[in-house]
């Protein structure tokens, strides 16, 4: 049993990124060369939070981040938290983060929380943010009230659940927003607030040596011909993800070519707006939700396309029949949570 007066033990995973990322004489931008124990003694009162182990898991730009990736530091955590590891920190480049997050999300299934940082300001620029994001971070990995959470995004001192966060700004230290629920919680003068602990979580089993099938991400504009559609096939994709219109609709002209699709791989409906559920019952008309469900399309509920696309990766990953892809749309896509188990295991959280 932990001593009351013990710091709770959090591991923290650096992979690179603007908060690793200096300039020197001889270079013209920043490139992530910081290791994590020197990011972590940035962060000045880290140490009296929480007994930090810093790991050097890789060094580079979030960018080159995979879902294999992903499922190493899963295998990693997972084999630690026998340790008696209290919570874990990820700190990497922001690009990325609404996505490796969401992917941490699905792929976690302990109380231990994992919290993932970064910055928006190099080590190099006026303003750093990267020593408070991950001061804050710790916070909220070595606190009991994020358990049971899931993966969580801590970044400008707010607190987001994986599932909502999106990267909204090019550069603005706030540039990390969940337009549709809001941040869950804060931090305050070093105390983690949860607000709000969204209902559900989905838990995915997937093995580390498991192989990520492409799936297409195409964003519908006006006067779209669809092309693109009927590319996909040759070229080796296994599903898509349509970022339409509005609620969930597309041009008259992308009608048959996605009727064609939906026979030869998964086909999944979001909106290009990035906030709102896919409509489903509302509008009939050429290239409305309706006809596209009518045609075997999948609709992804309020998930943003990004987070669609890796969901539909995953779900093929494990060999998911389209009804077993669709339930689990349905289940982590909804915005009240699971409402059914899925083709994963779905675990309710108390408001």
């Amino acid at each position: 049993m932990r001593s009351p007066n013990a710091r709770p033990l959090v591991d923290y995973f650096a992979t690179g990124g603007t908060i690793a990322s200096v300039r020197d004489e001889h270079t013209v931008g920043a490139t992530p060369t910081l290791t994590a124990k020197d990011i972590a003694e940035s962060a000045h009162g880290v140490s009296e939070v929480a007994a930090l182990r810093a790991i050097q898991f890789s060094q580079q730009p979030s960018s080159s981040l995979t879902v294999h990736d992903l499922l190493r530091m899963r295998d990693e955590m997972a084999a630690r938290v026998d340790d008696g590891v209290r919570g874990f920190v990820v700190s990497q480049g922001t690009d990325t983060i609404e996505e490796t997050a969401f992917v941490l999300d699905l792929l976690w299934d302990d109380d231990a929380p994992v919290v993932v940082t970064g910055a928006m300001r190099n080590p190099s620029a006026p303003g750093a943010d990267g020593p408070a994001n991950l001061l804050a971070a710790v916070h909220v990995a070595a606190h009991d009230a994020a358990r049971g959470l899931g993966c969580l995004v801590v970044l400008n001192d707010e607190i987001h659940a994986a599932r909502y966060v999106r990267k909204a700004h090019t550069f603005s230290p706030s540039a990390f927003q969940s337009p549709l629920v809001g941040p869950v919680g804060w931090v305050v003068e070093g105390r983690p607030v949860i607000a709000a602990r969204p209902v559900g979580r989905v838990h995915l089993s997937l093995p580390t040596e498991s192989r990520i099938p492409p799936v297409a991400l195409i964003r519908v504009g006006l006067d779209d011909d669809g092309r693109l559609l009927r590319r996909l096939t040759e070229l080796g994709f296994a599903g898509v993800v349509i970022e339409a219109f509005g609620g969930g609709h597309v041009t008259p002209a992308m009608v048959p070519l996605i009727a064609d699709l939906v026979a030869e791989m998964p086909v999944a409906l979001a909106s290009r707006t990035g906030v709102g559920e896919v409509l489903s019952s509302t509008y009939t008309f050429p290239g409305s939700e309706i006809e596209l469900m009518e045609l075997g399309v999948i609709r992804v509920g309020a998930l943003d396309s990004l987070k669609a696309r890796l969901l539909l990766a995953m779900s093929l990953a494990r060999g998911d029949m389209r009804d077993d892809t669709a339930r689990l749309f349905r289940d982590v896509g909804a915005t009240s949570g699971p409402v059914t188990g899925g083709s994963g295991s779905a675990r309710g959280q108390s408001p």
